[in-house]
């Protein structure tokens, strides 16, 4: 996977990118999920922004899973992946990070997300994946979305919504980091500066791991 840092095309693509807010990028998150095709538009701008008000809420927590440093994440198309065994661990990928850092400057982002914040942001999201993972957030962000799938009795059962998770991540990581937008916008300009090779779909920079 090539990159390319982008032209005065992909400048203002960007530029349209940034007059979108939060949410939006989460409903987008939404929509590109398979498992939402076919669900109505209101509900999913209803769970993306209910995800996006969960993590924001989320009390910051130190991360326990170890951090290790990898430099081919642009060949995997990875920013962060997180993984539960052997060990919780955080992987980050430097050379996608050094690109995201690059980009912010590119397009005068740095008053949204201040130099470092990019490497911050990513340990941050990660440490709510590994809460959502073995803690009792999970069934807190099932709740709060309220996707009921069994009713019986005095007993509900909810389901999870597909993609939640990270919306929730992003929107923890800007403000636990004091970033002025959500690295789900970070995200999207960096797919435009990413080239995947013939035949190979883009996927999300955050790898997850069971």
């Amino acid at each position: 996977m090539s990159a390319v840092l982008p032209d005065r095309a992909g400048l203002a693509a960007a530029g349209e990118l940034a007059e979108l807010d939060d949410v939006e990028f989460g409903v987008r998150l939404l929509v590109n999920t398979p498992t939402h095709a076919g669900r109505d538009a209101e509900l999913l701008r209803h769970w993306a922004r209910t995800a996006d008000a969960f993590g924001a809420a989320l009390p910051p927590v130190k991360a326990s899973a170890r951090i290790v440093e990898s430099g081919d994440g642009l060949a995997r198309g990875l920013l962060a992946r997180y993984s539960s065994r052997p060990v919780p661990t955080v992987e980050l990928f430097t050379d996608t990070l050094a690109l995201a850092e690059e980009l912010v400057d590119r397009l005068g982002w740095r008053h949204w997300y201040p130099a470092g914040s990019v490497r911050a942001a990513a340990v941050a999201h990660e440490a709510v994946h590994q809460q959502l993972h073995h803690g009792p957030a999970k069934k807190s962000l099932k709740r709060a979305l309220g996707h009921v799938v069994l009713r019986a009795g005095r007993h509900t059962v909810h389901g999870h919504v597909a993609g939640a998770d990270e919306i929730a991540a992003h929107s923890h990581a800007r403000a636990v980091c004091g970033l002025g937008r959500s690295p789900l916008l970070l995200t999207a300009a960096l797919a435009l500066a990413v080239e995947p090779p013939p035949g190979r779909p883009q996927g999300s920079p955050h790898g997850r791991k069971k």
